[in-house]
C-alpha cells in the first residue's frame, strides 16, 4: 500500500518522499485512515514501529484541509512521559511540516529548563508536545488553556502510569472539552490503563502491532563471557576490531556509565554518557551528537534510554546485564527496528551466567556464547 492510498494530500506526500519513506509501516496503514476519519484510536505498539508518524501525518493533514477560518489556538495536545520523547515527537512534526502550505507551529515543553523560556515560545502554538508536570506548571500560570483541544494523543501511556502521573493526568482530563478525538498508544496491555481507556475512548479503532519480543529474530545476538575486570578492555577491543561507527552501550548504573565513558575517551574512542544525573542540556547535546555521528559511542542507563529512537542503529552492547528480561529486550530492541536488521552484543561474567540463562529462557531464544578467557586484547 502507498501513502497516497491512505488519503494524504500531495504536499504531505512530497514531504514523506523527501524523508525517503518508501512505503507505510503496518501501523501507519491502519492508523492514518482511522485518525483522518476522526475516530478514537487505541494502539498497542512499541517505539520503532513507526507509531509517531502514524499520528503526526494525519494530524498535519487535517491542518492542511483547514485553509479558511483558521484560528491560531492550541488544537492538538500530545502528552508523553519523558523529555527525550517530547523532543523527538516535536522533531518529527517539524520535519514533515517544514515545507507544507499551511504552517503549523509546534512546541515541546518539559521540566529541567526555565519555565519562562517556554512561556515566551507558546504564542500561536497549535500542536503542543508536553510532559504532564510541565504542562500543569504552564496551566497554573495561565500560559496554556486546554478548552479548545480538538485532538488528544497519549504516547507511551503505560510509561506515563509507570512513572506515577495518574493524578496529573486526571487533572488534565478535567480541563479539556468532552468532545474531542482521543488517540492512545501503549507498549503493553497494562491493566492500570483500563480506567483511562474506559473513560477516555469512545468506540475506538483498536490496532495491535507485533511487539519487540517477536521481532528479535531480526537481531543477531552474541554473548561474550569474560571476567568483570576484563569487560572494559573487551568492549574497546570489540568496538575497534569490528570497526563500529555507531554503538549504544548499556550499563546498569550512573557510576558505571561515567566510568566506561571516561575509559573509552582515554583510549581514543569518542563517547558520551546519557543518564539521569546529567543536565537536560547535556542529555540533549549527547543524543544530538550521537545521531549526527559526531561521537561513536553513547553510554546509557535504562532510565535514560526510554524514548531513544535512532534510525538504523547498527549495534547495541550490554556492558552489564539488566535486572529483568523485559529490560534486556527493550535494550536490544533499539537496533533491528522497523524491519531493519541489527546486532546486539552482551558482555557477561561467570557470576552473571545464571541470570543470563533466565533472560534467554524468558526471551525464548538461545544466544551464541563465546568464552574470551584466552583472548588477548
Amino acid at each position: 500500500m502507498s501513502f497516497k492510498a491512505l488519503g494524504l494530500s500531495e504536499p504531505l506526500l512530497k514531504a514523506i518522499e523527501t524523508q525517503k519513506y518508501p512505503q507505510p509501516f503496518p501501523i501507519q496503514e491502519l492508523a492514518i485512515p482511522a485518525i483522518l476519519a476522526g475516530k478514537d484510536l487505541q494502539g498497542l505498539a512499541q517505539t520503532g514501529s513507526g507509531k509517531t508518524a502514524s499520528y503526526v501525518l494525519p494530524i498535519l493533514e487535517k491542518f492542511q484541509r483547514k485553509r479558511a477560518d483558521r484560528n491560531l489556538h492550541l488544537k492538538v495536545l500530545i502528552i508523553v512521559p519523558t523529555r527525550e520523547l517530547a523532543l523527538q515527537v516535536s522533531e518529527v512534526i517539524s520535519t514533515f511540516s517544514a515545507d507544507l502550505p499551511i504552517v503549523v507551529k509546534n512546541l515541546a515543553v518539559f521540566g529541567g529548563v526555565p519555565l519562562n523560556q517556554q512561556m515566551v515560545k507558546l504564542k500561536n502554538t497549535e500542536v503542543l508536545v508536553a510532559t504532564p508536570g510541565r504542562l500543569l506548571d504552564l496551566i497554573s500560570t495561565q500560559s496554556v488553556h486546554l478548552g479548545k483541544i480538538e485532538t488528544l494523543v497519549l504516547d507511551e501511556a503505560d510509561k506515563l502510569l509507570d512513572l506515577g502521573f495518574q493524578e496529573e493526568m486526571a487533572q488534565l482530563f478535567k480541563l479539556m472539552p468532552k468532545k474531542r478525538q482521543n488517540i492512545l498508544f501503549s507498549a503493553t496491555l497494562d491493566t492500570k490503563l483500563d480506567y483511562i481507556k474506559d473513560t477516555l475512548l469512545c468506540d475506538p479503532v483498536k490496532i495491535e502491532i507485533v511487539p519487540e519480543e517477536q521481532n528479535i529474530g531480526l537481531i543477531n545476538q552474541t554473548a561474550y563471557l569474560c571476567a568483570p575486570e576484563r569487560k572494559g578492555p573487551l568492549l574497546r577491543h570489540l568496538i575497534t576490531s569490528k570497526e563500529m561507527k555507531q554503538v549504544l552501550v548499556f550499563t546498569s548504573s550512573v557510576r558505571t556509565a561515567d566510568n566506561v565513558t571516561e575509559k573509552l575517551k582515554k583510549n581514543g574512542i569518542t563517547a558520551l554518557a546519557l543518564h539521569s544525573k546529567k543536565t537536560q542540556g547535556a542529555r540533549m547535546e549527547a543524543l544530538k551528537n550521537f545521531k549526527l555521528g559526531k561521537i561513536k559511542v553513547l553510554v546509557a542507563t535504562d532510565l535514560a534510554s526510554r524514548g531513544i529512537d535512532i534510525e538504523a542503529l547498527p549495534v547495541v552492547i550490554n556492558y552489564e546485564l539488566p535486572r529483568s528480561p523485559k529490560d534486556y529486550i527493550h535494550r536490544i530492541g533499539r537496533t533491528g527496528r522497523a524491519a531493519a536488521t541489527g546486532e546486539a552484543l552482551t558482555l557477561f561474567s561467570p557470576e552473571e551466567e545464571h541470570h543470563f540463562y533466565i533472560i534467554q529462557k524468558k526471551m525464548g531464544k538461545k544466544v551464541e556464547k563465546i568464552d574470551t578467557a584466552n583472548w588477548e586484547f
